[in-house]
């Protein structure tokens, strides 16, 4: 990974205009039967009561003002959680309002609510974070919810996607979001189409372009074809393609354009793996996010939640889970025996080629699923182009992932310049974001600690960008059968290639000793390499294109 200097902010916006009003929270002097007293501490007043504005006068400038008159800026702890029938009926008599109740339990399909990082228990950092993201975006989705593992990542996450998506650049921002809908709807993620929807519509976008692609500006309807394209087989992009967005006289693009949309095609992408990947839940909020049906007998009250009496982890329970006991210590001890093979012979380019090729070839038999395939509703399906259009498995009609040699083309030497040069700042940003997925470790793997964690890192990397057909001269690819198996890899291509595919039991069946913290850490590494590897053929067919 490149060793070029990190890039630092001070934060993404101010928390300088928050919420002056919040509902009352039940008295505490109420107690629901054999229960604690009523503990409800949510962010909204977490952020209220840490409110401040950053010093320096480094704040990030707005591409627009921000609109004066904002909707719904009070939001009612009952819009967060679910709540029993004595605090219902206590609400219902001074509000007089139906009460929705989120559809699932927590942020996430996959994760107990209960390990996912509680926002008042937060750190100071991870705190001004949240802080930086609910004033910016007026909302802390459960995307960041379940990021928070790694408050670390989240925070250069958040500055990049802030940056794309709000601050002054090349594309106008109803163009932003609209894009962000394509780049989502290639995968059918529809929590991040309806989120981008709301989005659209906030910044002015024309409403009747959600009726369909086809309804969008022609310029909008060009990038179609690099869109699916990119989402499902980066390697088939050419210089042509490129020359057609550029030199079409009446829609056609500027190459500062041209870079912000590849960027903010690829970010949503990869980010739409990530939902799949962690099983994110729409918040409560969505349409697809609540009901107003009464609770059964099995839900949990919000003050349930700040009493820890939610939902048990059934992470422990998995069927198998006692045959998996000495998962991790082999694993290390493979990762030991890899370490002394390096140290005692280095084998020769001509055979960490044929090993690249064998890696390659093995990768496109690893089966994805064997479900149904995934039909797009009609809601989705209308904001892209040739719905059939998708990941091909190449090993079935006698075909190869051509190799993209890392050398002749890289990140580090060349991506980075280039999107840096069209996009001031971007460059940067993207380049921290990578290193800060490739390099975070704790020096522990389940409860083992002291553990260098680099080379696994490093299969995972390597192994998704193996699976593009990019290849790196100085890698071994044949440890990464000896780090990662098959249900690893079936998750990790499933995930990368056609991430609306992923299940709970996929997720649960590789690394099943591990956290849920690791294998969070396990998705963003996916995620970043999933977008990287985009990003390399997008770069290249740019370049090819200016020389």
């Amino acid at each position: 990974m490149s060793r070029r200097g990190r890039y630092s902010a001070e934060g993404a916006a101010t928390a300088d205009s928050l919420p002056a009003t919040f509902p009352h929270q039940c008295p505490k002097e109420q107690r629901l039967e054999g229960k604690e007293p009523f503990k409800l501490h949510c962010f909204y007043s977490l952020l209220r009561g840490k409110k401040q504005k950053r010093n320096g006068g480094n704040e990030m400038r707005h591409a627009i003002a921000p609109s004066p008159n904002v909707e719904n800026n009070s939001i009612a702890v009952t819009d967060l959680f679910e709540i029993c029938t004595h605090c219902e009926r206590l609400t219902k008599k001074d509000l007089g309002i139906r009460i929705p109740r989120p559809l699932g339990s927590g942020p996430s399909r996959f994760i107990p609510e209960k390990e996912i990082l509680q926002v008042s228990k937060v750190d100071a950092r991870t705190q001004a974070i949240f802080e930086d993201a609910f004033a910016a975006l007026h909302r802390l989705d459960n995307v960041s919810l379940v990021m928070s593992f790694h408050p670390q990542y989240l925070g250069s996450f958040l500055r990049t996607q802030h940056y794309l998506l709000q601050m002054d650049g090349p594309l106008p921002l109803h163009y932003r979001h609209y894009i962000c809908i394509m780049a989502a709807a290639r995968h059918q993620c529809s929590y991040l189409v309806n989120l981008h929807v709301n989005d659209f519509l906030q910044v002015g976008g024309n409403s009747k372009w959600l009726n369909g692609l086809n309804e969008a500006p022609q310029k909008l309807q060009q990038l179609g074809e690099i869109n699916k394209i990119l989402a499902h087989r980066p390697w088939l992009l050419t210089k042509e393609h490129i020359e057609h967005l550029l030199k079409t006289e009446e829609h056609s693009w500027s190459l500062a354009e041209l870079i912000h949309a590849v960027v903010l095609l690829t970010h949503y992408h990869s980010l739409s793996s990530f939902t799949f990947g962690c099983g994110i839940m729409p918040e409560i909020n969505c349409d697809s996010g609540h009901t107003f049906r009464p609770p059964s007998l099995s839900r949990y009250c919000a003050c349930d939640i700040a009493n820890g009496n939610g939902h048990a982890n059934h992470h422990d329970d998995l069927p198998g889970n006692q045959e998996m006991c000495g998962e991790v210590e082999e694993l290390m001890e493979r990762m030991k025996q890899l370490q002394e093979c390096r140290d005692d012979e280095e084998a020769s380019q001509e055979e960490m080629a044929t090993r690249f090729e064998k890696e390659k070839t093995e990768s496109m038999l690893v089966v994805m699923s064997e479900d149904e395939e995934c039909v797009p509703s009609r809601d989705i399906s209308r904001h892209f182009e040739d719905t059939s259009y998708g990941y091909q498995d190449f090993s079935r009609r006698g075909e190869q992932v051509p190799t993209f040699r890392a050398q002749d083309y890289s990140w580090e030497d060349h991506g980075f310049s280039l999107v840096n040069r069209l996009y001031p700042d971007v460059g940067q940003m993207l380049d921290e974001k990578f290193q800060m997925a490739y390099n975070l470790t704790y020096n522990t793997m389940a409860t083992h600690k002291d553990v260098d964690t680099s080379m696994l890192r490093r299969a995972i990397w390597n192994y998704i960008h193996c699976m593009f057909g990019i290849r790196y001269d100085d890698y071994d690819y044949g440890e990464i059968n000896q780090l990662l198996d098959r249900s690893f890899k079936i998750y990790i291509k499933t995930m990368v290639c056609s991430p609306e595919k992923t299940t709970k039991r996929m997720y649960e069946s590789f690394w099943r000793q591990f956290q849920h913290s690791e294998k969070v850490h396990v998705n963003l590494l996916l995620m970043e390499a999933r977008m990287q590897a985009e990003l390399l053929y997008a770069l290249r067919a740019i370049t090819r294109y200016m020389t």
